[in-house]
This record gives C-alpha cells, structure tokens and sequence, in this order.
C-alpha cells in the first residue's frame, strides 16, 4: 500500500511531454485529499464530477491541480490505439472479474488520477461523451464530403451554338469559366478576350473539349425555296428586268420618263433621282419590260449595286457630250460583278457636241466593244428630249432577252425582293416588291427580312389594286407588321405560325450579330478617340435615301471631329426623336419629310435644332458645315513692329515706363507684345499705353521714339526688345 502511495505522488505529463512537476508539493499531509478514498460502494462515481474535499491555500499547487486537470481532460478527449496498449498486464486483465468485483469496475473508470498518471494509464481509454462526440464529428465529416462530392459533380449541358458567339456568352451556356476557355485557346495558339468572337466550328470544338454536348441552331427559313413547291418542269416565259444605271444628270430617268409618256423628273426634287422607281413598259409586239430606275448620286451606290443583283439587263445610259464618269465606272464595275449584259444608250446623240465615237473608244478600256468595231456589246443612239429612237431600244432589250431565255415558274409560293420601304401616314409601312418566282396573291402570309406579315393589299406601278402578281412584277404590298429593309429577300410562307416562327429565328440573330459588333467595337486595342463628335438623328421618307444619306455621311473624315448617327430611321419625325435629340445634344435632320405638330412644339420647347433637305447633297454640305464649326479655329500670328528699349522711366499713374525706339515696323497700343531679353521671351502681355511727348498714341512708327508701358508688368532692362504681334483668327472647314 505504500508503495502504492509514493507510486502516486510521481506525476508525469507523457511521453510527448517532458515538463515534470516537482514531486514535493504532492508530499504535504493535505495532499492526500486530492485523492479520494475508495469506497466499499458499488455505485461508480457520477459522471463529469469530481470530488476536492480539501482545498488548498498553495498558489502554487493549485496551478499544478489546474495544469494536470487541463492535461488530463485533453488526453481524454482523443482517440490512444498504440501498439503499447499490448503490453498491458493481461493477466490482471484476465483475472479480472467486474461481476463479483465492484472495485474492479471502478478501476477501469477514468479519474483523474490514472490520467495523470501515464505509467499506471498507458492506455489512454477515452469517457463515453467523448467516444459520442467523436461519432458525431466522422459523421459529419462524412455527410459534408459527399454533399461536395454531389456539389462538384460535372453536369453536361447542351450548349446552342450560332453562327458567331462570343467567348463570355459561350461561357455563360456553358457555366464554365471564361478565363478556362481563354487558356484553352492560348494553348491552341490563339489569343483571345472574354469580348472576342468564334465562329460556329470553333465553339463546337470548344464545346466538346469541355465534355459538353453542341447543338448547332438551324435555320427555319433554310428550305423556304423548297418549300415554295416550283415545278421545274413547268416554267414560262417572263418579261426582262432591265436597271437603267449611269452617272447623275446624263438622263437616265428622262429617258424612262420618255418610255412611259410619263414626267417623272419633275416630281424628283433637285432633277435628280432619289429612289428606286421600278414600272413595266410595253414594246410594240405587246411584249413586257420591267424596269428599274436607280439614282446616279454617288451617295447612292448601294441602291445602284442592288438594282444590277436583281436585273436581267442592265442599259447603260452615257451623254454623248458629256462622256464617261465616275458613276459611269462603277455602274459598268455593278453590272460585271452581277454577270448580266449591258447596252450602251447613248442619250443627247441629237446635241450638235456629241462625241459617240469617243464615247465608243473610252468604253473598250473597260471591255465593252461596239458590234461596229468588232465587238459584242450594243450600242444605241437616243435622244430622250425629242424621243428618238425609243422604239430601237425596246427592240434591242426584247432582242438581248430571247437571247437570255428568261423563264420562272408561275406556280408555287412567291419568290421576291425589296426595292423600295417606307411608312405612309395612312397605310403604314409599304414596300415595293420585285417578284422574281411563284405567284403572289392578296392574303399570303409572308416573311421579309426581320419583318413578316398577310398581303392585306397590292398596288402595280400604275397606281392600280390588283389580286395577284407574277415573276417580274413590281407591286407595293401593305400588311407588314414594321418597315422593310431594302434588299430584303420576299418569300411566301404556308401559314402565319410559320412566319412567326421565322421572324422571330431572325430577329433573335439579329440581335446577336449587333451584340457581336457592339462587342468588337468595344474590343479595339486602340486609344480612346478624341475627335469631337456631331450627333444626328436621321428620319427619311423611304429606307433606301435614308441608307445612301447615312452611307454619304458615315464617308466624311476628319482627323479632329466626325459624324455619329444615334438613329437611323424611316417616317415622321415625333417627339421621341426629339426628346432623344435633347438628351444626347444632337441635331435632327428630314430627309423629304417633316415633324408632326407635337415634335415641332417639343423641339421649340427644348431648343433642338431640326434641319430639312430635299436633295441629298444639300443635307450633306449642311453636316459638313456643321463639323467644321466644331474645328477649333487657326491662330494666326503676324508681327507688327519691334521697338528697343533705350531708357526706364516712373510715371506715378502708369507705372515703369520704357523709353524705347520703334527699330521696325510699327507699335500700335491695340497689338499684344512680348518682352524679349538675351534672345528668351520674358514677358508676354497687352501694351497698356503709348507715350509720345506726354501724350498718349495710339501708334508709333518705325524711326520713332515713344515710351511704352504694359499691363501688370515693368521690369524692363535697357536692350530688351518689345515685339508686338497681331492674332488673326481664322476659321476652318472641311474639305
């Protein structure tokens, strides 16, 4: 039993911790309460309790107590599998009987003296609470791994892929991360930003690297052609489509106007030809001709280029005194790019100044030889003033089309183009369609570009309402949902679901194409620019004045300011774009159209400008006026006189005084002056006063002496120069 004792008053912490705690402080008669007595009781102790009978007035053991009671409780706590656990006497393990034996039982409960005791505890047995509270914590653990492991499963999507995408939209349907796919396409040579844009085939390829599946969107409208139902087998015969082209002012519209036994130039304003006009003509066999007037401004080149792609014919009208221009060039350069046949008309060839055979000579270096001289291409002399020679010309364009073999099914759902689109007031938008397939008839569902609609009515070129159309056929059609664009392509659907279906395909890439250009602009590595910008807002009476007017102004260049149209638009002018001109500080322009009384009211409310123009030019002097007054003006710099300075004087109302000497030119009281010292411009300023014998002047003259005196300032040394110099200030323009 004494043994037992002093076996207990050896404290030792572990193995992992070699502090010990001096053994003395266990040696004092108090220190025998700390451990309580057995008792006989079968009744273990109760748990988290245990019992100090003795308090003690030791500082210093107390901290021991705590300490071993701290160490005691944290080795309780964990988990002791060692390989020592197996030198444990078994015999006393086997000897053990804890049904006969309470004590027994009691020995193998932890208290804190076998805790604090590692010779006699070398197994660390942990309580049942902490055996719990272990459970609970691998449980847990366990539940929060899988969740991560459901969390972070990879989910395969199926990714739409337009025709172009950019990197942070691909990402966004893919839910992966953009700077991914940027180091994805950097090991593939390719430097790219979130704002760049793919095609189609490298976004599919991106999409399957990443373990997701691409969907590649189809056209709807991919088979309307198919699905129009032409017979090839049942095609007839069509009249031609001929596009009178040629530069501006050579009679292009005089001589359809003579065609037709119609004044059509009186109702252009400016003489010139400002949209595309399309009307059908009968020859003298009563055979058929379409055709197609397109303007000769160079602003116009568009409407030129889409009136060569849906042409037969092309008649190339040229002034005999006047000869090849530049429209006359690019008219020549239109019709070869389409493929189609050209006959040469050569107008005014009754003038006394014609010059046909020049005319003749000039045109071979583009390839276009006379039958007279060799060659292929026809030649006509007319005169649209005095109609000469009309009835030849329809023959050689009947004569080019058996040719040509012109044939188009009749049957089968229209086939067309836009020519022509603007907003009538009454009718809403209209739109002059060239049908070039099928049969159209009032009350087909159609689609046109981003629009689509129910043929409500159709209207032909002699103002007429007709039922139906055929190839070849002109006709203005109301039931369009919104405004055309020109060139859009015109097709027939079966129902109004299927057009709905595919106007809203369009529109959808539209929007994307937008996003797609909106993003590249943002995406420019260049410094921002610091032209000044002219905001317009630009309304015209038909869509295609309104895309040459914006096609002319985007043109205009500048290294200090430029154009910048915020909207482009058909119809009248409201109090939208009035209120859109006032918040953005733009200025309004009318093409052929005026503001209704609302948005006059408005614009003279907020003081907004709106501009009116009839012809195309005037509209595009008045932009560039109106950039040039945002060029800062020149400064001119010429100098006037030179004067020495020769002595100093102190006036009491003026100040320092320099006596000088006008050595060249002349000093005028009005000029600004520069004080120059040992060649460096000390002092730069306005003269204040001139002093010529005590009187003031308002010159001096070269030879002269004066005294001179400047505005807040007088140190001067005799031997400075006094240069006065005028500023001119000159406005600038753009040329």
């Amino acid at each position: 039993m004494e043994k037992n004792k002093n076996k207990k008053k050896t404290l030792t912490i572990s193995s992992s911790f070699t502090k010990k705690i001096d053994k003395t402080s266990f040696n004092k008669p108090e220190k025998k309460a700390f451990y309580p007595e057995k008792k006989k009781s079968t009744k273990a102790f109760p748990k988290n309790k245990i019992f100090f009978n003795q308090p003690t007035n030791n500082r210093e053991s107390l901290n021991k107590k705590n300490f071993a009671r701290k160490y005691a409780e944290q080795q309780a706590t964990k988990r002791f599998i060692h390989s020592e656990s197996k030198k444990f006497d078994k015999n006393k393990e086997k000897n053990f009987d804890k049904s006969k034996n309470p004590q027994s039982r009691r020995e193998h409960k932890l208290t804190l003296s076998r805790a604090m005791n590692v010779e006699e505890f070398e197994i660390k047995q942990r309580s049942l609470a902490s055996v719990k509270r272990a459970r609970l914590k691998e449980k847990k653990n366990a539940k929060t791994t899988d969740e991560g492991k459901k969390e972070f499963k990879k989910v395969i999507r199926d990714v739409k892929i337009p025709k172009q995408i950019t990197i942070q939209e691909l990402s966004n349907r893919m839910a992966e991360q953009s700077s991914s796919i940027i180091k994805f396409l950097l090991n593939m040579g390719v430097k790219a930003t979130i704002n760049h844009s793919i095609d189609k085939d490298t976004a599919e390829y991106i999409v399957k690297e990443f373990g997701h599946t691409p969907v590649v969107d189809q056209a709807p409208s991919e088979n309307l052609e198919k699905k129009a139902g032409f017979d090839e087998s049942k095609l007839h015969s069509r009249p031609p489509i001929v596009t009178i082209m040629g530069h501006v002012d050579h009679g292009k519209t005089s001589l359809l106007d003579a065609l037709r036994s119609t004044n059509v130039v009186s109702g252009e304003h400016g003489g010139i030809t400002q949209h595309i006009g399309a009307y059908q003509v009968y020859s003298d066999d009563k055979k058929l001709i379409t055709f197609i007037d397109t303007p000769g401004h160079a602003a116009f080149t568009e409407m030129r280029a889409r009136g060569s792609k849906v042409t037969d014919i092309v008649i190339l009208v040229i002034a005999s005194d006047d000869g090849v221009k530049p429209q006359t060039v690019e008219a020549i350069q239109h019709a070869k790019a389409a493929k189609v046949p050209i006959i040469v008309a050569l107008n005014k060839s009754d003038l006394p100044n014609s010059q046909v055979n020049k005319i003749k000579d000039e045109l071979m270096r583009y390839e276009l030889v006379a039958e007279s001289l060799g060659g292929e291409t026809l030649f006509v002399e007319v005169s649209a003033k005095k109609k000469t020679n009309l009835d030849k010309l329809k023959e050689t364009i009947i004569l080019q089309s058996e040719v040509l073999d012109l044939k188009a099914p009749k049957d089968g759902n229209a086939q067309g183009v836009v020519l022509e689109a603007k907003i009538d007031k009454g009718k809403g938008p209209v739109s002059t369609i060239l049908i070039t397939a099928g049969k159209l008839e009032k009350g087909n569902y159609f689609v046109c570009g981003n629009t689509y609609g129910k043929v409500r009515a159709m209207i032909d070129f002699n103002g007429q309402t007709v039922d139906e159309a055929n190839p070849s056929s002109p006709v203005e059609i109301l039931g369009m949902n919104e405004a055309a664009n020109a060139g859009d392509e015109f097709s027939v659907v079966d129902t109004e679901e299927e057009a709905k279906k595919i106007n809203t395909f369009r529109k959808t890439g539209t929007k994307e194409k937008n996003a797609l250009i909106s993003s590249d602009k943002a995406n420019l590595f260049e410094s921002q620019s610091t032209k000044k910008e002219l905001n317009i807002i630009l309304k015209s009476d038909v869509q295609g004045s309104s895309e040459a007017l914006k096609n002319a102004i985007n043109k205009i260049e500048h290294s200090e300011v430029k154009p910048k149209i915020i909207l482009s638009d058909i119809g009248m002018i409201n109090e939208t774009d009035v209120s859109l001109a006032k918040a953005s500080n733009a200025v309004v322009i009318g093409f052929n159209i005026k503001p209704n009384r609302e948005a006059k009211n408005s614009a003279e409310q907020q003081k907004v400008r709106i501009e009116f123009f009839n012809i195309i030019y005037k509209a595009i002097e008045f932009v560039e006026k109106s950039l040039s007054g945002l060029l800062e003006p020149e400064k001119k710099e010429t100098i006037q006189g030179t004067a020495e300075v020769l002595q100093i004087f102190k006036l009491s109302k003026s100040g320092k005084v320099a006596g000088s000497k006008v050595i060249e030119g002349e000093i005028t009281s009005a000029s600004k002056a520069r004080i120059i010292r040992d060649g460096t411009v000390i002092h730069d300023g306005n003269i204040a006063s001139i002093f010529r014998e005590k009187n003031a002047v308002k010159e001096v003259k070269n030879g002269l002496e004066c005294g001179i005196s400047f505005k807040n300032y007088g140190d001067f040394k005799i031997k400075d120069k006094i240069e006065a110099y005028k500023v001119d200030i000159i406005e600038r323009e753009i040329k």
